[in-house]
């Protein structure tokens, strides 16, 4: 199972946000330094997100992405704001190795079947992000009347093989993933998904391993020291016994 440490960027910090709610923004240093230390670690993937593209509609960080793929040499995927081809090709350019599309499927159609298209599904992810059962948009301000299923098995349809899965209720709040849930849009859809949204210990990394899902990203908990990057890839691994 594959972890992403997750480091998102709001006015140029690294930051953590709770259910996603922009002032309540916790400040961890800055986005290179933070990607450098999980690098340090042990990391092999990043999962970064540009809270300000997210919330503007917009490309706004690119700079700073690329100086953390040119600094570290780490496999890095990237959402938030991207919202054009154009906005791709920036960054797969820049070195990513997969970006993420949310807000674009439904502002723009044709924007995930042209992706695909020209870039490859192993370089396109679609993000399927839930507040209440329903898919929220635009830095998660508003909810649309779909299912995280119904949606997986759309994008599924048009050649996506992975999704991450964030529970908005949990995002930041250390209560635990929706590791049934994530489980349930597996099943339903065949998708790979990564879980997203209140890993809080060694445990909840075992269970979502347990129940086979591709992978998970770490939030607050590594933040707040909860357990240490090596310690989980020990958990991913099956080797610590939680």
């Amino acid at each position: 199972m594959e972890l992403f440490p997750a480091i998102d960027i709001l006015d140029g910090n690294a930051v953590r946000l709770l259910k996603g709610k922009r002032d309540t923004a916790t400040v961890y240093g800055t986005p290179v330094e933070t990607a450098e230390r999980w690098m340090k670690d042990g990391a092999k993937w990043l999962h970064v997100v540009d809270l300000n593209g997210a919330f503007d509609g917009k490309t706004v960080n690119a700079s700073v992405i690329r100086a953390i793929v040119d600094r570290t040499g780490l496999s890095v995927q990237v959402g938030g704001g991207i919202r054009s081809l154009e906005s791709v090709k920036t960054y797969l350019d820049a070195g990513v190795v997969r970006v993420i599309l949310g807000t674009a499927v439904f502002s723009d159609p044709m924007l995930l079947p042209e992706a695909l298209k020209r870039f490859g599904s192993e370089r396109i992810v679609c993000g399927l992000d839930a507040r209440d059962g329903k898919i929220a948009i635009k830095g998660w301000t508003q909810q649309v009347g779909k299912s995280p299923a119904a949606l997986g098995k759309e994008m599924k349809s048009l050649g996506i093989e992975t999704v991450v899965y964030t529970d908005i209720s949990r995002d930041g709040a250390l209560t635990g993933v929706n590791v049934d849930a994530c489980a349930e849009l597996m099943r339903e859809t065949g998708l790979d998904v990564i879980a997203s949204g209140g890993l809080k210990d060694l445990a909840d990394i075992a269970a979502c391993r347990a129940a086979g899902l591709y992978g998970a990203i770490l939030g607050k908990a590594i933040y707040e020291r909860k357990f240490g990057l090596r310690e989980a890839y020990a958990a991913a691994r099956g080797e610590t016994r939680c």
